[in-house]
């Protein structure tokens, strides 16, 4: 697979992304994979090509970042994969066990190198923005996290582009490590971030990872575990504008004998603005069709005809995920 360089750093990586929050432990979500049926899911992004990975502390509890890590380093050298993992959502009750706190921040990446049983991070993630903690004292504490060797890049997620760039400055006004890369949700039916925050960072040369590429399954026709028990999947997707671009989908697909997936993932990998589409897979099959998706060629007539039934909604930006029940808190850490 091609590799590609992360924005304007040095950093080079798999032109996809392999995003794991599908993996961890059933007893998170009824959609994620427990470590037995990772496993072969894993090794085949290897087989592929796919050396970027991104994981989160909120992922299955901490039991996501522990077999992914644990699993790809057992097949492939640490120096060889590019490891990405998130801090902000949740992970318990107690109140100090979340956000972008100096606490929360250094207790987080401690407790996610521990999990992944490595010495570094390659790409750590604020999963969102954190209003009620100072920007100085989130970027002091981040660039102190950088400074220590326990991670060699900083991301950021899930906010507006005024907020990364506000970040960003004070970054920069201290002379502390700045955000080289936004992970954002992007896809046929969510392209909000086409306003400001794809043309700011192009500007400033940070690297856009694009998440949720199938809009949780929309684009792809299914209707399996997840669309059935994840609230997002009706919460975000599903008005009338939403299932005219989904027929557009599916008849381009025809025209192609290929999936709905792939014609909306061929979409994705044909805009330049996004250095690495996540992608996800729940069975090695699902995999293999989204990968080859990148040799799936549509006309400029069709990529115009889908860009053209886009209408601006409403900015998804302020979903906040509840913590973990206690009670399923105690079967995953016992």
């Amino acid at each position: 697979m091609e590799t590609v360089s992360f924005g304007r750093t040095g950093l080079k990586v798999s032109r996809l992304c392999f995003g794991t929050m599908t993996i961890g432990s059933s007893k998170w979500k009824p959609w994620v994979l427990d470590e037995a049926d990772a496993q072969p899911l894993l090794k085949r992004c290897l087989d592929l090509g796919i050396t970027f990975f991104d994981t989160a502390n909120w992922y299955s509890t901490g039991e996501s970042e522990r077999v992914v890590a644990s699993t790809l380093m057992s097949m492939l050298p640490r120096d060889q994969l590019v490891l990405a993992t998130k801090a902000y959502y949740p992970m318990s009750d107690d109140p100090n066990d979340r956000g972008l706190s100096r606490k929360h921040l250094l207790s987080s990446v401690d407790a996610s190198l521990h999990r992944m049983d490595t010495d570094y991070i390659d790409l750590f993630v604020i999963h969102a923005y954190d209003p009620g903690t100072p920007i100085e004292e989130t970027m002091a504490a981040l660039h102190d996290i950088v400074r220590s060797g326990k991670v060699r890049y900083l991301g950021a997620s899930t906010m507006f582009a005024w907020q990364l760039e506000q970040m960003n400055h004070v970054a920069r006004k201290n002379g502390w490590t700045s955000f080289v890369n936004m992970q954002c949700q992007y896809n046929l039916l969510y392209r909000e971030e086409e306003r400001e925050m794809i043309p700011y960072c192009r500007d400033q040369g940070i690297a856009v990872t694009a998440f949720s590429p199938l809009a949780r399954g929309w684009l792809s026709g299914s209707k399996k575990v997840r669309s059935q028990t994840d609230a997002s999947f009706t919460l975000f997707h599903g008005d009338a504008l939403d299932l005219e671009i989904i027929a557009q989908v599916e008849a381009i697909a025809k025209e192609h004998d290929a999936t709905m997936a792939e014609v909306a993932l061929a979409w994705l990998y044909s805009k330049e603005a996004i250095c690495c589409p996540i992608i996800g897979a729940s069975s090695v099959s699902q995999l293999e069709n989204n990968v080859g998706a990148m040799n799936l060629e549509l006309t400029l007539d069709e990529v115009e005809m889908l860009d053209q039934l886009y209408k601006p909604r409403d900015v998804i930006n302020d979903h906040v995920p509840e913590p973990m029940p206690r009670y399923l808190q105690g079967k995953l850490n016992g």
